[in-house]
């Protein structure tokens, strides 16, 4: 199967997370890391995802919650209520991941090394994300520094201002600096 990678700017939408355990504390982090309102809907949750800035709901999931949202996580450890919280945020047309069955819904979070405000994402189109999780340790040694990444978009934004035939040199250049910054050959 064939998935659409794509960035997504939802800062400032609506997010539902049902469940309060462990799993619901990782999506609640990424979420709340890119800028969503997170909902948590709960009868208990840990005390990590307690320490974070959500709305909390403690009480169990009702057809009706997802009115509004842009983004829903099912979490719970109960398989029906998964699979309903799926069925509901489908027929509303939301993003859903099923974090027991990604397979069930249409959205699926990525291993993801970032640095420097660059992300790096990977799926591996299957269900192995230790090899996911293994290819971004990897990667984020080649991601750029906070210094280089502002000394290439200096340097990008002042050949931009070159006439031709030195915008295209300053332009090659940077090029080669970069593949060779991350090791890949010229």
């Amino acid at each position: 199967m064939s998935l659409l990678p794509a960035f997504l700017d939802l800062h400032g939408a609506r997010a539902v997370v049902v469940g309060g355990g462990a799993v619901a504390l990782r999506r609640t982090r990424t979420l709340l890391d890119a800028g969503l309102h997170v909902q948590v809907i709960a009868p208990d949750r840990c005390d990590e995802l307690a320490a974070l800035t959500t709305d909390w709901q403690p009480r169990p999931y009702r057809s009706g919650d997802l009115r509004g949202a842009a983004l829903v996580v099912a979490a719970t450890s109960h398989a029906s209520v998964n699979a309903q919280v799926v069925r509901d945020a489908q027929d509303l047309g939301l993003l859903v991941n099923d974090a027991s069955d990604a397979t069930r819904g249409n959205l699926r979070f990525p291993a993801v090394a970032a640095r420097a405000g660059v992300q790096v994402a990977v799926s591996t189109g299957r269900e192995l994300p230790m090899l996911a999780q293994a290819l971004t340790e990897r990667t984020r040694d080649l991601l750029p520094t906070p210094e280089q990444l502002a000394a290439w978009t200096e340097r990008r934004e002042a050949a931009l201002t070159l006439p031709e035939p030195q915008r295209q040199a300053a332009l090659s250049a940077l090029r080669q600096d970069i593949r060779r910054a991350v090791g890949v050959p010229a």
